[in-house]
């Protein structure tokens, strides 16, 4: 079930976050932030994890791309499943929640940066209205090797 994100999901959290750290497809960060950093780079609406049998398993939240008010309604999307839990449709009932909420939050643009070769993130981001923009070359370097990454959008139907 997906109910909203508590700090008590803290390590669980932070675990899944892990998880796709050691993918080296999820991120190009190499190591997990403590709770207090990576709770003071979320968005405090619209996190949601996906629970089943009291095991936390995903997790969705949003942080914001720019502290300028004119962009108050645009966030940026995170989503982490726990590998184990893969391809079962945890990450569109957490993306539902999170498009949902969002726009309920007066946000009216979402954004995605995604590594090119994570087709299932990216499969789930145009299952919700998510368009690819453009592709940033050798954006950053992961392990000593330059990626690149897709920059995805969603804006919302409802508030524009």
């Amino acid at each position: 079930m997906v109910r909203d994100m508590t700090e008590s999901d803290s390590s669980r959290v932070l675990e899944i976050y892990k998880q796709g750290i050691e993918t080296l497809n999820a991120t190009f960060e190499t190591s997990a932030p403590t709770w207090k950093e990576w709770d003071s780079k979320h968005i405090k609406h619209s996190r949601f994890i996906f629970e089943e049998n009291g095991l936390v398993i995903g997790w969705i939240a949003l942080s914001q791309v720019s502290a300028r008010l004119v962009y108050r309604g645009v966030a940026e999307v995170s989503i982490y499943i726990d590998l184990n839990y893969a391809n079962r449709g945890i990450g569109s009932k957490l993306m539902e929640e999170a498009v949902n909420s969002s726009e309920r939050n007066g946000v009216w643009t979402l954004q995605s940066s995604v590594f090119p070769e994570n087709i299932a993130t990216l499969k789930l981001h145009e299952k919700f209205g998510f368009r690819v923009l453009g592709k940033r070359e050798k954006i950053a370097s992961l392990n000593g090797v330059w990626r690149d990454t897709l920059i995805l959008e969603r804006r919302s139907k409802i508030i524009v």
